[in-house]
């Protein structure tokens, strides 16, 4: 912590990011399985991307940039050869 004259600041290494998400209700935070089911605040598909309310950058391969900077690898859906059916 720092003090000079009237005036005291915290010092952080943690980045702050403040909620983008502003609706009611809430979507899904940068944390949670769901993550993708947030509303998209900027959409640019001739660049390959999306922003979403909760700080999540989704690429058009399903790969996503996390926030907090963790990545997650593409995640594409099985081909329909690929897919088992429930019995």
């Amino acid at each position: 912590m720092k003090t000079s004259s009237s005036r005291t600041t915290l010092e952080s290494t943690q980045r702050k990011n403040p909620s983008m998400c502003q609706h009611q209700p809430p979507c899904p935070t940068a944390e949670s399985n769901d993550r993708e089911a947030a509303r998209l605040m900027a959409h640019h598909p001739e660049q390959g991307w999306s922003l979403l309310c909760n700080g999540v950058l989704l690429f058009e391969d399903t790969g996503e940039l996390l926030p907090d900077g963790q990545i997650i690898a593409p995640h594409r859906p099985l081909r329909s050869g690929q897919v088992m059916k429930a019995a």
